[in-house]
């Protein structure tokens, strides 16, 4: 089994997250936010930490996903992508293991798609972990 990417310290709630995206009152905040909580509330079991600059959600110390800002568009990205099936074909990315799903304004997206991105790769990660 390839190694999860572990964070060491993860919290339930982490402020700078919310400074993070409360920071951002534009539009691209405004998608940040809205995918960022989807993933908070996947389980009591999400933990979030501030990783190289944008928030992730974690399975305990295992990330499974996160959000990301940039000029024009934000990114929705999973650190175990590669692997989650996406009929939808939302999916970016040709790196090792991660993919990501680019969100621009006035971009329509499968929102039931990506929700359910999201919960896969929550659910791969907690299956990963039960049986580590």
């Amino acid at each position: 089994m390839d190694r999860l990417f572990r964070l060491a310290n993860t919290v339930r709630r982490d402020p700078a997250i919310d400074a993070w995206l409360n920071g951002r009152s534009d539009t691209l905040g405004e998608i940040a936010r809205r995918w960022f909580t989807i993933m908070r509330e996947r389980g009591d079991d999400v933990r979030e930490e501030l990783h190289d600059g944008h928030p992730t959600a974690c399975v305990q110390d295992a990330a499974f996903a996160y959000v990301n800002v940039f000029t024009a568009h934000v990114n929705v990205g999973f650190f175990r992508g590669r692997e989650l099936r996406d009929p939808a074909k939302l999916l970016e990315g040709t790196g090792k293991n991660m993919r990501h799903v680019k969100l621009r304004p006035g971009c329509d997206v499968d929102g039931a798609a990506l929700v359910d991105l999201i919960e896969a790769a929550y659910a791969d990660i907690r299956r990963r972990l039960a049986t580590t």
